[in-house]
């Protein structure tokens, strides 16, 4: 039997979400699986990145599941990640994996997904993950983080002052910064700021640029890893983070599969 779906309190909206599984069959259970999620309003698609780019156009999801194997290809889903985190910054991008391998984890986060989610685990698993990452947190258990934190120590370390010795970062791009370590979203950042949300979209852009990073995730890294006085003085602080820093939401190590509802 179905499981009962999950009511959705009044005049709350909806997660919009857009699923692009491995194949259009695969897409539309992934979809029907979630929607037993009244709070998220699911739309499977073929997996092709012409569609997939068009459909984001379209739906305007808040959160796109891509697999990180599309047509027979096995980094096509990381370039999409790449493509859509670029041009609609405001969509978080949610791959699908099915390993954890290292090299595969820091690429993913390097394209500028927000989360990494295993094919082995449950939907009611992947609902949770779709609402955290919505929510401005990061998808990853401890494990793939430390393979993100490995990869960032033994890579070239960024550039803090330009060859004049001046700043890299203008003291309200550093105020930005200190506001995604501390997992604050782009509406929270621009109501903490006095800012428009579009401004800080422009000033996420430049930050990207430049410290040579592609995602929030290697920003939240790049502070902990060189400015670590940084966090904790926005004098903003969320009450469910216990200290001071990031916002990243760990899941177990232990993995369950995910499967359609049963008829």
């Amino acid at each position: 039997m179905a499981q009962p779906a999950i009511p959705l309190p009044e005049k709350l909206e909806k997660v919009r979400v857009l699923a692009a599984e491995s194949t259009r069959m695969n897409s539309q259970l992934l979809a029907e699986a979630l929607a037993q999620d009244c709070r998220l309003e699911v739309m499977g698609i073929e997996p092709k990145p012409a569609s997939i780019l068009a459909a984001v156009v379209q739906q305007e999801p808040h959160v796109v599941l891509i697999s990180s194997a599309l047509e027979d290809s096995g980094t096509q889903g990381f370039d999409l990640s790449r493509q859509i985190s670029a041009a609609y910054p405001g969509t978080k991008v949610i791959l699908l994996m099915d390993n954890s391998h290292p090299a595969s984890v820091v690429q993913a986060f390097r394209c500028g997904a927000d989360g990494i989610f295993s094919r082995t685990e449950s939907s009611k698993s992947l609902a949770k993950c779709i609402h955290s990452v919505h929510q401005g947190q990061v998808w990853a258990n401890s494990a793939e983080l430390r393979c993100v934190i490995e990869a960032l120590r033994s890579s070239e370390p960024m550039r803090l002052v330009d060859s004049g010795g001046e700043a890299i970062l203008s003291k309200r791009e550093q105020d930005v910064v200190r506001c995604v370590a501390e997992g604050l979203s782009n509406r929270e950042i621009a109501n903490s700021l006095g800012l428009t949300e579009h401004t800080v979209k422009n000033y996420l852009f430049r930050i990207f640029d430049k410290l040579g990073v592609s995602s929030r995730v290697e920003v939240v890294l790049y502070v902990y890893r060189f400015r670590k006085d940084w966090v904790g003085s926005s004098g903003h602080h969320r009450s469910s983070v216990t200290a001071p820093g990031p916002k990243l939401l760990t899941r177990p190590a232990s993995r369950m599969r995910l499967s359609a509802p049963q008829a």
